[in-house]
């Protein structure tokens, strides 16, 4: 509930405000300009300022009345229909209001002092229009501003990414590029901003933000998961990893939800610890099934994933492992030994389907030797007959 405010007190606050945004700009200061822009930060002073315009309804007279503040009556008039809107809750207006004042904010401040401002426009547009979308779904509409939204972040991108100081705040919202893929489920789209990333001259990656490099590193380790390309997830992931902060418990369980499958593929453990210490107890099962050789354990455990297209296709990857290490703990490697085996397992296999995971674990480089078909045999190799993975994944 709204506590009353008089006339007065409304008069103060909103030129409180216009003098703050004006001081910002004359001293080029984007710390506390970029304050100023956090509709959906809810903090204080924006709070009681959207109260204030709620009751003072004539704020475009005072901004128009003074040359100081009429100067950025295009922005600041915006601005405030996006505080007042958020604040009553009219998510898709808000929304509007924000992006017509950003398009003129990013149009007359490129300069590098205005980058922090820059940065908040990038993630408030994101977060305004995922938002929206979900008022317009809630009432039976299309939701589309977020996508509306990734238009213009490419556009910022493009800019951005152009030569001069400003280009460090390209890497930036390259990751709200990616949040906002993600979100909408077309991380195709990633592909040409990678490519400006990766490939361009003017870019130095060590020169970024670690905040950003971190945030960069985990969606494009996330990417290469859903490629299969998992030498190449582990490596940005385990960067993602090492850079993050270490107080920040969040963010590094959202590293290890994918870096381990990855490990998980290569043939790399989690310890316990680990998995407990940051709430990834649902790997648990399926590190207890590669240990075992357990192929039951294993599936029950990938049931659990289905949910989770890019980590499910790396679970799903695992059961060679979890039958090369049940065809190690068994002897003699008869064939009829292993399909006994796998029945005690409730996996009702006949002789053929056990022979030719035995030749797929052979061609895959998972157990040397050869298959006997006269005796049903496997004959192991004397040396190494089970080759480790030693961070390598098994051979497509």
């Amino acid at each position: 509930m709204v506590a009353y405010i008089s006339m007065g007190e409304a008069h103060r606050r909103i030129t409180e405000y216009l003098t703050r945004f004006s001081d910002a700009v004359s001293y080029q200061d984007g710390k506390s300009l970029s304050r100023l822009l956090s509709v959906s930060s809810n903090s204080a002073v924006l709070l009681s300022l959207a109260d204030a315009l709620n009751i003072f309804q004539d704020a475009n007279r005072v901004i128009r009345q003074s040359e100081k503040y009429s100067q950025y009556a295009d922005i600041i008039v915006p601005i405030f229909r996006a505080l007042q809107s958020y604040r009553l809750r009219n998510l898709v207006e808000s929304y509007m209001a924000f992006e017509k004042a950003s398009k003129y904010e990013f149009r007359n401040w490129e300069s590098a002092w205005a980058l922090e401002a820059l940065y908040v426009i990038a993630y408030e547009i994101r977060i305004l229009a995922e938002r929206a979308d979900i008022e317009l779904a809630s009432i039976g509409k299309t939701p589309e501003k977020l996508k509306g939204a990734g238009s213009f972040l490419m556009k910022v991108f493009g800019v951005l990414a152009g030569k001069g100081p400003k280009r460090v705040g390209a890497l930036y919202v390259t990751c709200q590029l990616f949040k906002t893929y993600f979100k909408l489920g077309t991380v195709h789209l990633c592909r040409s901003v990678i490519r400006s990333i990766e490939t361009a001259r003017i870019f130095d990656f060590e020169e970024f933000p670690v905040r950003d490099k971190v945030t960069y590193m985990y969606y494009t380790g996330r990417l290469e998961v859903y490629n299969e390309n998992f030498p190449a997830a582990d490596h940005k992931l385990s960067y993602a990893l090492t850079h993050c902060d270490a107080k920040k418990d969040a963010n590094i369980r959202m590293i290890l939800k994918y870096l381990i499958p990855v490990k998980l593929s290569i043939g790399i453990l989690p310890r316990t610890l680990l998995l407990e210490k940051f709430n990834l107890n649902e790997y648990s099962e399926v590190v207890l099934a590669l240990k075992r050789g357990d192929l039951r354990l294993l599936r029950h455990a990938l049931q659990e994933h289905e949910d989770r297209s890019g980590v499910y296709l790396v679970l799903e990857k695992l059961e060679l492992q979890v039958y090369q290490r049940l065809v190690k703990k068994i002897s003699p490697n008869q064939v009829d030994v292993i399909v006994k085996a796998l029945k005690w397992l409730e996996m009702d296999m006949d002789v053929d389907e056990v022979e030719c995971i035995m030749s797929i674990l052979i061609y895959k480089n998972l157990m040397k030797g050869y298959f006997a078909h006269k005796s049903k045999v496997v004959v192991l190799s004397k040396q190494d007959p089970f080759p480790k993975l030693n961070g390598k994944p098994v051979n497509s």
